[in-house]
């Protein structure tokens, strides 16, 4: 199977920035993990604070973990809080069930990680994200 490449990741994180600035969100923080949970690329655009990354790490971390977009994860999460507390708590704290994060898949389908971003609204980061990998040539999950 395929893994993602530095230089994917960046691609990834610089066309979600992009769509961002052409949104005119607030700056973003994005983030490109591995399908096992690994940082490959992070960046903040001028101006993201400091908890971007973090966040944006979160909703990847839990997309990858779960095996849907974060909007989908966040859905599954109000039916169940208890349930994604304590999945937050086993995650050491990385586990964000929020909108604004899918998948990365291959031609085939596989999982090969997940980009993540926050800094605008939930409805502005997912389609960041969204852009970001598709632009890439990788398939991104439906967000629903």
């Amino acid at each position: 199977m395929q893994k993602l490449t530095l230089k994917q990741a960046n691609d990834i994180i610089e066309h979600a920035l992009a769509k961002s600035h052409e949104l005119k969100t607030k700056p973003l923080g994005v983030v490109v993990i591995d399908d096992g949970g690994n940082i490959i690329s992070a960046q903040r655009d001028d101006g993201a604070s400091m908890f971007r990354i973090d966040v944006g790490r979160g909703k990847a971390w839990a997309a990858v973990a779960i095996g849907m977009s974060s909007r989908a994860v966040g859905a599954k999460a109000k039916g169940n809080p208890n349930f994604f507390v304590s999945l937050a708590s086993t995650g050491g704290g990385k586990f964000v069930p929020q909108t604004g994060a899918v998948l990365i898949r291959d031609a085939q389908g596989n999982i090969l990680g997940a980009a993540g971003s926050s800094g605008g609204s939930a409805d502005e980061d997912e389609p960041c994200c969204i852009h970001g990998v598709t632009k890439t040539g990788f398939r991104a999950d439906d967000p629903e």
